[in-house]
């Protein structure tokens, strides 16, 4: 990840149950000439948000549970060793979360242990559920054979401490992201706490991660009644439907503001404002994604992954625009792929934005970084990644 800090200096296929399709694109290596077809998105509610309007017995529960179980079990190493994907240790434990949002929290306790126990009495009870039996063996089914990701099969994630919705067209949050958050408060909002009170830009917000999260970091560093706020951009429809109706469900609406539009065109009212600007872009090289888990690969939306031949497409054009959306002391933090492509970048902006930045500072192997990984082991947050992805990040003042 790059951090840095402008000169001026400024502080870088089941019939009832159908999956949607991808939308619509056309790219080239440029950035800006992405397009995306416009479309009206109803975000998805999440399985552990949904009423309990459907029932089954307990013995039809137990019979889906073995099956899932047996088909989980069924798997062994073999995406281990084809992918570097999911055994089935995690994903028999994946199968118990899944069970945890169908059922009702307070019925936990009574129903969970009987599926697992060869006690047969009253197996004829009722029990409520999120989801009708059916569709649960449509997910599940696509999980393992389609390697579906959990999270779009619960239609959640457990990032930090938020629970956030996603579904395809949304970019999976990762736990070595939340280093971001961990950077803009040590990095920036301790040293340069002034910074709380103004503008920042969560570019490609996906989720709305990272923003939701700034805004919280924000709130908790003001002063008195001065308060930042959040502007989350992403060109995605689908994205800034889910961004929009996370920030609604944590009440920040006040302070996230969610824009549609490619990377720094719908700031144009406040450039050469911002306090700090944020963002996880496209880094892997196009020949890399083919390389990547089927998860991720063939699920996730390849315009939140792809960045162009040598995944630098986006990087750059983020660092040739920053310095102009930034005001002198402004905060600048991204993600990349690995030392190499950070080395990169670090000389790109030395020799090509010479006197721009200033503070410019590789944060490595996030991915690595198990203390500042992820604060709690929820449900989701084990995504094992893929052995062409080292997460670095830089990190820059204006």
């Amino acid at each position: 990840m790059l951090k840095l800090r402008l000169s001026g200096l400024s502080c870088g296929a089941c019939t009832n149950f159908r999956i949607p399709m991808p939308i619509p694109r056309s790219y080239s290596n440029s950035a800006s000439s992405i397009v995306l077809s416009s479309i009206d998105v109803k975000p998805k509610v999440p399985l552990y948000l949904r009423p309990p309007s459907f029932s089954a017995s307990l013995s039809e529960l137990a019979k889906w549970h073995k099956w899932a179980k047996n088909l989980a079990s069924s798997v062994g190493s073999t995406f281990v060793t084809l992918d570097n994907g999911p055994d089935s240790t995690l994903l028999r434990r994946e199968l118990n979360w899944l069970l945890q949002d169908l059922i009702e929290l307070q019925h936990h306790s009574k129903i969970l242990p009987r599926l697992e126990s060869s006690n047969n009495e009253n197996l004829d009870v009722s029990v409520a559920l999120r989801a009708p039996l059916e569709e649960m063996y449509c997910v599940w089914r696509q999980r393992i054979e389609e390697r579906r990701p959990f999270q779009y099969v619960v239609g959640c994630e457990h990032w930090r401490d938020l629970v956030l919705s996603v579904q395809e067209g949304v970019l999976i949050p990762r736990p070595e992201t939340e280093m971001i958050i961990d950077l803009v408060e040590d990095v920036a909002l301790n040293n340069a706490p002034e910074l709380a009170q103004g503008v920042w830009a969560d570019l490609g917000t996906g989720s709305g991660a990272i923003a939701i999260a700034t805004a919280r970091a924000l709130r908790s560093h003001a002063d008195g009644d001065a308060r930042g706020r959040v502007i989350a951009t992403d060109l995605s429809p689908v994205a800034v439907a889910v961004a929009t109706s996370n920030v609604q469900r944590y009440g920040l609406e006040d302070v996230v503001d969610v824009r549609k539009g490619s990377w720094f065109e719908p700031l144009k009212d406040v450039q050469g404002e911002l306090a700090g600007v944020l963002s996880n872009p496209p880094y892997i090289p196009s020949g890399d994604i083919s390389g990547l888990q089927a998860e991720v690969g063939q699920h996730e939306p390849i315009i939140a992954l792809d960045g162009g031949t040598s995944g630098t497409n986006d990087l750059l054009h983020l660092i040739d625009g920053v310095a102009s959306m930034l005001k002198p002391g402004g905060f600048f933090a991204f993600e990349t792929n690995g030392e190499k492509q950070c080395r990169f970048l670090v000389d790109y902006i030395q020799n090509e934005k010479p006197g721009r930045f200033r503070d410019i500072n590789i944060v490595s192997d996030f991915a690595g970084n198990k203390e500042k990984m992820s604060q709690s082991p929820l449900p989701g947050m084990e995504f094992s990644p893929s052995s062409l992805i080292d997460v670095h990040g830089l990190t820059m003042m204006r």
